[in-house]
């Protein structure tokens, strides 16, 4: 009896405390520092009842009925539901969602919820890049979006790099925009890395936003700011660690070069140079000579907070790294400061403001071509000392140790960007913007060049002898600012039907000027006196030459959103751009361009699905128009160099510069999409899949012309014209898993791989062609862009082994008399029984067939590890450090040279005299295909316990290696490095390569 009245007593209290309705209080926090969140929303769920956490991260939810559900939500945090069963305060952390803040994404003058881009839309964030420390953002691009390519323009410190998105489509710049919190910048070195909140990079038509500039894509990156009622929070980021190369040709050691010239010299009918090779031991490893390991430190500090209608943040950061070749004589220093700061000063009125000051001093030594450094390191004979001169090796060859001794350059440059941005909200659904946007940049380059004699003591036997001491001083200013105005409405009609419109203008101008100085006869020959105040016949380099330039951009655009439910979306841009770079019948340019997208997994045959999340159908297209080429092309501009005689005197003057076109008209670029966005299997899996097709048509040229129209005069050129159309097509994919295994062990994968179809539709009229690039001496240049082909493919023999003997060679089509056994065997491609330029065909292409990127996350407790790897397959390099001269070193692949009948079918013979192997053709070509572990990470975060108790948010400590090996079949440096040279790329001039770095770092939050 007493349990049955104890079992309904429980029941009828159980109803009561159910029935009862209570005021929940609490507080919250972000995990990972403890920091309060104010602003966060808490929602009872199923109710429109709600409010947000205060300055202090505190709530009050008032008269919530027991066992309710409350949900806690914040923009870049994992979502949490509670469930209320009593009026006890709550403690709720929440957990950082890096996926969560990829749902809000800008889309150019604005943001958009991820779920309705119509557009391919890719999102890097701050994450990433704190996990590869890199030293420049590109170095952060490469492997982590599909269709985004990265080629290092050299490894020297505070060398650039080439961003391409989705394959190069046009001979001349092809350069994506970039944006930098709505300003625009040409040099991502302006901007730490630390700063980095998110890089949004948008790849297809929808681009077209932003318009003339876009043509190539447009990199949009947001920098850390702070947030309404947060509380001033601290960064303090810093790493220090050191630098190698990753890679030492093979070259043949002081023995094998004394064997290798014996020979030589004796197939080419003279005396031996080393009658006893026996002494000459291993000799001068040059490359030990000048590789060093380098020094890198970086400090970077942060402040940012806010108050209820402010915010502010501030970065300072201080980066040194010295080079791995010449040390502080290859050295780059940056300093940034950064500020921003909001204030809604009226009601529905907003102002921000933002300013980045940057410092760099750049140091460099001769680079990236013959007569560089690493040139001469491969070319010098192990046979000399490291003091002696090159004697004997041509007249390129010096010695690099006393190059290095000798060189004096520097490039300071300081650049100030800023903003101000103006917003006011009106009449409920309207809202005006208008900002102006900055830059200004000053170059200063000196170089000091002592009288110095490389070869044989008081002959100028060397093209680098100095026989009198000079000193350089150039200035370069730049300046450029954008007015963007714009009205944007926004509405939702009966529920459903939401609209977006938005109307504006934008005011582009740019100029900029130089200056440039020679003075002779430094006193002492000393580089403490190298500078033009003690220098004497001071030569000015532009003296009748105006170096002012001047150029602008007059554009109108305006562009409709348009959703039905949230599942079926459309946009559609209208931009007319107008540019001071064509005559006034063809300065302005319509272009339109619409996309569309379809939310499958809003249907209600989806609804329920238990596998798929979300699914997402899009397409987009649209004509982009490029305006890129040297200013007023289209008429005649005294820029040019004269020399006249007056009274039998030479005197100095101007002419006509580069020749001119009026007819020129825009480039354009058509571009198609279409795409597929999911997630499945509760979220943990997500793809992307697109297919691209990009023609770019009027291509914007400047051919080469006959000589007799004065295009080879001294700043002169040839005209720029509209000729040629280029095509890239391909397939874009990329999968992420995430799972959180356990309280404790969190896993994440993400692969991308990304193909490419690049194809020369047309150049002007048949047969033409466009050249670039440079192999050897005096030869024909070896890239070229010709119908048929991509563009930048290279032209040269095609080789099918080496004569084996006289027989063969009587039987068989060759080049000159000078073929013997032992030579290149070139190919007949015409068949007509001759050898000779007909036959110079494709033999590479420096446009990769595909890219991949694979990115490995694990989380275990308070550790976290981090690997990061980049492909590159199907391009070719141009194998071009060799000087190929009778004295001059060689790798140990000629250990396998030809010596004599059925010896060798892969590498020719030596000889001193003179032979057709030098010539281009496939035998320099090489597979440039590699794979590349790019960054590998451990860290180790304080437990909140004991950062509490040390007074600090967060304390992270980590071990990283960057660049850590690369498997490659390239036999030369570094198969990641060019010019990025759209006609001449993918050439090897013995190009310095990227160093191997090892950090130790910290991560400080207080």
């Amino acid at each position: 009896m007493k349990l049955k009245f104890f079992t309904l007593f429980a029941f009828i209290f159980a109803m009561t405390i159910n029935g009862q309705n209570v005021d929940v209080t609490g507080v919250v926090t972000e995990a990972a520092s403890g920091q309060t969140l104010p602003g966060v929303n808490i929602l009872l769920k199923n109710s429109a009842k709600g409010t947000s956490t205060g300055f202090e991260g505190e709530f009050t939810l008032k008269d919530v009925p027991l066992n309710s559900v409350i949900v806690i939500s914040y923009l870049g945090f994992q979502t949490q539901e509670i469930i209320v069963t009593n009026n006890k305060p709550l403690a709720i952390a929440l957990q950082d969602d890096a996926e969560s803040l990829n749902e809000v994404v800008l889309i150019g003058y604005g943001t958009q919820n991820k779920k309705e881009v119509t557009g391919a839309v890719s999102v890097v964030s701050s994450e990433t890049i704190e996990k590869l420390k890199p030293t420049r953002i590109e170095q952060a691009l490469q492997g982590q979006v599909a269709g985004v390519n990265i080629v290092s323009n050299g490894g020297s410190p505070g060398a650039a790099s080439t961003i391409s998105i989705r394959g190069i489509s046009t001979n001349g710049d092809s350069r994506p925009l970039i944006l930098v919190d709505g300003t625009i910048v040409e040099d991502l070195s302006v901007i730490n890395p630390n700063d980095i909140d998110t890089i949004n990079i948008l790849k297809d038509a929808t681009a077209g936003i932003y318009g003339v500039r876009a043509a190539n894509g447009v990199i949009l990156i947001t920098t850390k700011s702070g947030r309404k009622s947060m509380p001033l929070t601290i960064e303090y980021n810093a790493y220090g660690g050191v630098q190698e190369t990753t890679r030492k040709l093979p070259l043949l050691n002081a023995t094998e070069y004394g064997l290798l010239l014996n020979e030589a010299s004796v197939a080419g009918g003279q005396l031996l140079p080393y009658p006893n090779t026996g002494n000459l031991g291993q000799g001068t490893n040059w490359q030990d000579q000048v590789f060093q390991s380098a020094p890198i430190f970086s400090n970077a500090i942060t402040l940012k907070g806010g108050g209820e209608k402010s915010t502010y943040a501030y970065g300072s950061s201080f980066l040194t790294q010295d080079g791995i070749v010449g040390g502080n004589k290859s050295k780059f220093t940056r300093f940034t400061k950064r500020g921003s700061y909001s204030l809604e000063f009226l009601e529905n009125f907003k102002v921000s403001t933002g300013v980045t000051w940057t410092h760099t001093v750049r140091r460099t030594l001769p680079e990236n071509g013959i007569g560089s450094v690493l040139f001469n390191a491969i070319n010098m004979a192990p046979t000399l000392a490291p003091n002696a001169a090159a004697n004997g090796l041509g007249f390129e060859v010096v010695n690099p140790l006393k190059q290095i001794d000798n060189t004096f350059n520097r490039s300071l440059v300081d650049k100030i960007n800023g903003n101000i941005n103006l917003s006011y909200d009106f009449l409920d659904h309207f809202k005006a913007q208008a900002s102006y946007q900055f830059n200004f940049s000053r170059v200063d380059n000196r170089s000091f060049s002592p009288i110095v004699d490389y070869g044989i003591q008081g002959t100028v036997d060397k093209v680098f002898d100095v026989e009198r001491s000079q000193v350089f001083q150039g200035d370069q200013f730049f300046r450029d600012y954008t007015f963007d105005g714009f009205l944007t409405y926004e509405n939702t009609f009966n529920e459903d039907h939401n609209v977006k419109a938005l109307l504006g203008t934008s005011i582009f101008k740019t100029t900029g000027s130089q200056t440039g100085f020679v003075g002779f006869d430094i006193p002492d020959n000393a580089i403490s006196n190298a500078n033009l105040e003690n220098a004497s016949g001071i030569q000015n380099i532009f003296p009748n030459i105006d170096t002012r330039f001047d150029a602008r951009l007059l554009s109108y655009f305006t562009r409709l959103q348009y959703n039905f439910k949230g599942k079926y979306l459309f946009s559609a841009v209208l931009r007319r751009d107008g540019s001071s770079n064509f005559a006034p019948e063809n300065k302005f340019g319509f272009f339109p361009s619409a996309s569309a997208g379809w939310v499958a997994s809003d249907e209600s045959f989806l609804e329920d699905s238990n596998f798929i999340d979300f699914l997402k159908f899009r397409i987009s297209y649209g004509i982009v128009g490029n305006d890129r080429i040297p200013p007023f092309r289209y008429t005649s501009v005294l820029d040019g160099e004269g020399v006249y005689v007056f009274d039998d005197a030479l005197t100095f003057g101007t002419t006509p510069g580069a020749l001119a076109n009026p007819t020129i008209k825009w480039e354009k670029q058509k571009t198609f999409d279409v795409g597929v966005d999911m997630r499945f299997w509760r979220n943990k899996f997500d793809v992307t899949i697109d297919y691209y097709r990009r023609r770019t048509e009027d291509l914007l040229v400047a051919p080469p012309v006959s000589g007799i129209l004065g295009a080879s005069a001294p700043a002169s050129g040839s005209p720029v014209i509209n000729a040629g159309i280029v095509e890239n097509k391909g397939f874009e994919f990329a999968v992420g898993f995430t799972e959180q295994f356990s309280k404790n062990f969190r896993f994440g994968l993400k692969y991308n791989v990304a193909t490419l179809d690049n194809n020369v539709v047309s150049v002007s009229g048949s047969g033409d062609f466009v050249p670039g690039g440079a192999f050897g001496i005096g030869q024909d240049a070896p890239s070229r862009m010709e119908a048929g082909n991509p563009i930048g493919y290279f032209r040269g023999f095609r080789t099918n082994g080496i004569f084996q003997n006289q027989a063969q060679i009587d039987s068989s089509p060759i080049l000159n008399n000078n073929t013997q056994p032992g030579d290149l065997i070139f190919v007949d491609i015409n068949g007509d029984g001759i050898i000779d330029d007909s036959d110079r065909t494709n033999i590479g292409d420096p446009i990769p067939e595909a890219t991949m990127g694979l990115n490995l996350t694990l989380d275990y407790k308070n550790f976290d590890f981090g690997a990061y790897a980049f492909a590159s397959i199907g391009n070719e390099i141009v194998r071009n450090y060799e000087r190929n001269l009778p004295n001059t070193n060689r790798t140990v692949q000629y250990l396998n040279r030809w010596t004599g009948e059925g010896s060798s079918n892969s590498f020719p013979r030596v000889t001193t005299g003179a032979t057709n192997n030098i010539l281009f053709s496939d035998f320099y070509v090489e597979d440039g295909s590699f794979i590349r572990l790019q960054n590998v990470q451990l860290g180790y975060t304080l437990s909140s316990e004991t950062s509490e108790n040390w007074g600090i948010k967060q304390l992270r400590f980590y071990v990283s290696a960057s660049n850590l090996f690369t498997l490659t079949e390239y036999s030369g440096y570094d198969p990641t490095a060019s010019t990025g040279e759209p006609i001449g790329g993918g050439i090897d001039y013995g190009f310095y390569p990227n160093p191997r770095t090892y950090l130790v770092g910290m991560n400080l939050k207080f």
